[in-house]
This record gives C-alpha cells, sequence and structure tokens, in this order.
C-alpha cells in the first residue's frame, strides 16, 4: 500500500548503497535490492504484512508511488476499476479508502523513518473516519497479529468499538 519508495529513500543504502551491495560481476548496486541486502529494520518495513494488499498488476504499475489526492474531474483509466490517476497523483476507488488510511496511518506510527505530508496526513485521517473499519478488516488485523506478533492499533481501536456496540445492542 505505502510504496517502498516513500519509506525506502529514508535508507542510506537505498540512496547510496553499501560495500556489500556488489552483484557477481563486482558492479554495485543500491535502491531496493540493496537496502533488503543489508537493513533489518528496511526489511521489517517492506515485509508488513499490514501494508500488503494483492493489487492488479496494471493498476499497481500505474499508480507507482504517486501520493493519493480527490480527483473530482478525472477519469478511470481501468475499465470498471475506479481507479484515478492524473498528473502523478492518485486516487483510489471509494470501497478502499478506508483501509488505505489505516495502512498509512499504521506504517507512520509503526515506523518513525516514514513520515506522510500534512496534507496526506489530513487526507489519511479525513478517510479514516468518512469510511469506517470492516468486519473482513478486523479479522485480517487478528490474523495479521497472531503471524507477526504486533496489532495495527488504529485498526484494532476501531474493531474495539464494533465490538462494544454489538454487545451494547444485543
Amino acid at each position: 500500500m505505502v510504496p517502498a519508495e516513500n519509506f525506502g529513500r529514508t535508507f542510506k543504502e537505498w540512496r547510496e548503497g553499501h560495500p556489500l551491495c556488489v552483484d557477481s560481476k563486482g558492479k554495485s548496486f543500491k535502491g531496493r535490492n540493496c537496502a533488503s541486502k543489508v537493513n533489518e529494520e528496511y526489511r521489517y518495513m517492506q515485509s508488513d504484512l499490514y501494508n500488503l494488499y494483492p493489487a492488479i498488476g496494471s493498476v499497481n504499475a500505474g499508480r507507482s508511488n504517486y501520493n493519493f489526492i480527490m480527483l473530482p474531474q478525472a477519469k478511470s483509466s481501468f475499465g470498471s476499476c475506479a481507479m484515478k490517476i492524473d498528473n502523478r497523483r492518485a486516487e483510489p476507488p471509494e470501497a478502499a479508502r478506508g483501509v488505505i488510511a489505516r495502512t498509512y496511518l499504521y506504517m507512520e506510527q509503526r515506523y518513525k523513518r516514514y513520515k506522510m505530508s500534512k496534507q496526506q496526513r489530513k487526507l489519511m485521517q479525513a478517510w479514516n473516519k468518512q469510511y469506517p473499519v470492516t468486519e473482513w478488516e478486523c479479522k485480517r488485523a487478528e490474523r495479521i497479529r497472531s503471524i507477526q506478533g504486533n496489532m495495527n492499533s488504529i485498526v484494532n481501536s476501531q474493531c474495539q468499538d464494533i465490538v462494544t456496540e454489538f454487545n451494547f445492542l444485543r
């Protein structure tokens, strides 16, 4: 969800390489491959299950590492998929906005290296409120917690509210 480049560029190995980042032909490399090879914190960030979702390849490639924003005048480039991309900015379908928001907020909370712009954080906070957590999201977060060993407190706090509300209504 949060593109690796958005947090990867905070790592020296991503930007400049590292003495251990040399291929079999003796050529130095940097970027994602180098950061993955030598930096444990980067490996945790890029493999965090809360940040990983299946995506349609052409949509993911078209989205690149663009920031999310509202694009009311743009049209979808992907047929029935409501994803909009225009001028290096992207607007996801409504159904994905809450999940996206909570993922971005989680990544910023969990990993101090990752910082959103003020504008991006405001949008994520708005989407988080506007598009509430779903039962599916709560189940997914619980499964990830059992595998990964940590919880997404952004999702978890809202899941607790759902359980409390459900018990109150019974």
